[in-house]
């Protein structure tokens, strides 16, 4: 039987933790945060677990509640203008087996009223491992060029972020890829609305865009020497 993780009450939790974003409320409303939100989510990265070992089987899908796949829905505002305590979304990454010794590309799910998406890449790269990145693209255009400018890529998958307004310095302007080298992130997703994160074609919807930016985190995993 098709399984379903999340439901319109997900989306309310996080409405109303949006308009009472402090301790208080959530200590009262911490049941329906697990029942509503951490424990499908928990469900949905178990069920990828299989999937995802399909796809590389250099990346992980981690149920854990603290420490696995799962970002905490705690914000860390030691250093950030904004004190609310809590995220109003919750989100998962799928990485790399070596994301302790270097920073690697990984896969990305995200849940949150009128915002939804699922995607992969790398985001804000340390300026090392960008310049790494772009030294990289600049040499080897061509397998960049059939993951990511593909029609099939181009016309499901949107790069996130920004980008320079001038090539980076030390890369020619006349590259064939120079609004590549332009980035500052190579991370790439598409975005899907409610009815599909509280449907059962969720799991296979996601499955299926991990697969199809396979291709893209292969590079981005070849640039910085990480099988894939």
């Amino acid at each position: 039987m098709p399984q379903t993780y999340f439901t319109p009450a997900t989306f309310r939790f996080f409405k109303s933790l949006v308009r009472n974003n402090n301790r208080e409320w959530f200590q009262a409303h911490k049941d329906d945060y697990e029942r509503h939100v951490r424990e499908p989510f928990l469900a949905l990265i178990g069920d990828l677990a299989a999937p995802l070992q399909k796809i590389s089987p250099h990346f992980r899908a981690d149920p854990r509640k603290v420490g696995g796949s799962l970002y905490r829905i705690h914000r860390d505002t030691r250093f950030a203008n904004d004190k609310q305590p809590y995220k109003g979304w919750q989100g998962s990454r799928f990485f790399h087996e070596r994301r302790h010794e270097i920073q690697a590309p990984g896969f990305y799910l995200h849940i949150q009223p009128g915002e939804c998406f699922v995607g992969g890449g790398m985001w804000h790269p340390d300026p090392p491992v960008l310049k790494k990145l772009r030294e990289f693209l600049a040499d080897n255009p061509g397998a960049w060029k059939r993951a990511t400018h593909s029609k099939a890529f181009v016309e499901r998958f949107t790069f996130w972020g920004e980008s320079l307004s001038r090539p980076p310095r030390g890369f020619d302007a006349k590259h064939e890829l120079i609004e590549d080298l332009k980035r500052k992130n190579f991370a790439a997703g598409q975005d899907f609305d409610e009815a599909m994160a509280c449907s059962s074609e969720l799991l296979p919807f996601v499955v299926d865009n991990f697969k199809r930016l396979a291709p893209m985190v292969d590079y981005l995993c070849a640039a910085q020497e990480l099988e894939f």
